[in-house]
């Protein structure tokens, strides 16, 4: 669930709608946990306080030049994914765009591309619109750029000019009929595809690793492994000390069991081991000869220049391979089309996805390598949220187990959170 923040300056009803929206479940995918006005009597404030989020002042006319960095730091006391201009009746610098990190959402009052940017906002826009003596006016949900309501359009609702609309009547009709009924769906529809790990779909993406770092400095790490085969859906992940092993469960442990016709060494390992300050993470019994390596005084890519990819033919399934340390981390992969490494330092907030299986394939295909670099993805700072995310995105169909671990930004200790569809 991704963080909101909404950014106000008067009487909130686009933020009460938000707040319904969420007290009904149209939105799921989002929390509110911040308000922040702009003016410190606006009655959004107590309509944040009722709900129990917190509220804070950035007030406009007081701050003068040092407004926009008065928000930016407010906004540090939660990291939003989402912010949300409710009836903010402020231009947001490129600079401020940039900084918060954020998506950015706004509503306005009209249809744009009419009567919209630098100088429509509030009951000018109605007036504007009745002047003009057009038929239809409404709203628009959109995010926000460096050109005044001129970020991409999210969502917009049509409301029809009555003969006898004053401003006043046209901006309460629009409120209601477009408004509150258009920008917690927008909001939703934002939130559910910003929250996926995944960027992009796939049912079978194989086994995978995200090493990376949470917006507060946290150090990622995750491990997940998938089965289409009997076999492979009887693991599960157990903890060995602080470290992870993979085991057949009770009922497979017999000479008759499917298993006994695979490789061990392809589907029971340690996906997860330590050396020294060396945190090493595979998806193979390579996790051991990069154990052995390090113990030697060697490398994390001499030790996979000595290994290929698993002889598992015709799919010939890649190793991926991921090492953490204080100075980044490094993930590799090795197929049949060569053996390729990548390095990285610590970004707070993103990380690495790599797998083993680029797409989904069609009956009767062989699965398809992995291709082109690890994919760079979101990952946020509560351990349950981004692990639940996880899980679920990996589906129901195929998923056997998954292993997430957030370290102190010290590395003095962790947090983990283990999954497995099989029972011990």
């Amino acid at each position: 669930m991704l963080k909101i923040s909404v950014l106000v300056s008067g009487g909130g009803t686009n933020l009460q709608a938000l707040i319904d929206a969420q007290n009904n479940g149209i939105l799921n995918s989002g929390k509110i946990v911040q308000v922040i006005s702009s003016r410190k009597n606006a009655y959004a404030l107590e309509r944040a306080k009722k709900a129990g989020i917190s509220a804070d002042v950035a007030d406009f006319n007081e701050l003068g030049v040092n407004f926009e960095n008065k928000i930016l730091e407010l906004l540090k006391k939660f990291n939003p994914e989402i912010i949300v201009l409710a009836g903010f009746m402020h231009i947001l610098s490129k600079n401020f765009i940039e900084k918060s990190g954020a998506k950015i959402i706004n509503i306005h009052p009209s249809l744009i591309p009419s009567f919209c940017g630098k100088g429509f906002y509030g009951l000018k826009v109605h007036e504007e619109v009745l002047k003009s003596g057009v038929k239809i006016t409404g709203a628009t949900v959109h995010l926000v750029n460096e050109i005044p309501d001129g970020g991409e359009i999210l969502a917009q609702k049509p409301v029809i000019i009555l003969p006898d609309d004053t401003p006043e009547r046209l901006q309460r009709r629009v409120m209601e009929q477009a408004e509150w009924v258009i920008l917690p769906r927008a909001v939703e529809a934002v939130c559910r595809k910003s929250a996926k790990i995944f960027p992009y779909p796939i049912k079978y993406p194989g086994r995978g690793i995200i090493t990376g770092m949470t917006p507060s400095g946290k150090i990622a790490l995750a491990y997940f492994i998938m089965g289409r085969s009997a076999s492979s859906k009887a693991r599960i992940f157990e903890r060995s000390g602080d470290e992870l092993i993979i085991k057949l469960t009770k009922q497979d442990k017999n000479p008759e069991s499917p298993a006994s016709r695979f490789d061990p060494s392809l589907i029971l390992y340690s996906p997860l081991r330590i050396f020294n300050d060396n945190i090493i993470i595979t998806n193979g019994d390579q996790t051991d000869t990069v154990y052995d390596f390090l113990k030697d005084g060697k490398t994390f890519e001499e030790a996979l220049r000595t290994r290929e990819y698993e002889p598992d033919a015709p799919h010939y399934t890649p190793r991926i391979s991921a090492i953490i340390n204080k100075s980044g981390y490094k993930q590799s992969i090795l197929k049949r089309a060569g053996k390729f490494f990548f390095e990285y330092e610590f970004e707070n907030g993103r990380g690495n996805l790599i797998h083993t299986y680029d797409h989904d394939a069609r009956p009767g295909e062989n699965l398809p390598s992995f291709t082109g670099e690890p994919r760079e993805v979101k990952i946020s700072d509560d351990i349950e949220e981004f692990s639940n995310s996880l899980w679920a995105e990996l589906g129901e169909d195929y998923r056997v187990a998954l292993y997430v671990r957030f370290y102190e930004s010290d590395f003095s200790g962790y947090q983990d959170k283990l999954f497995n569809t099989q029972k011990i």
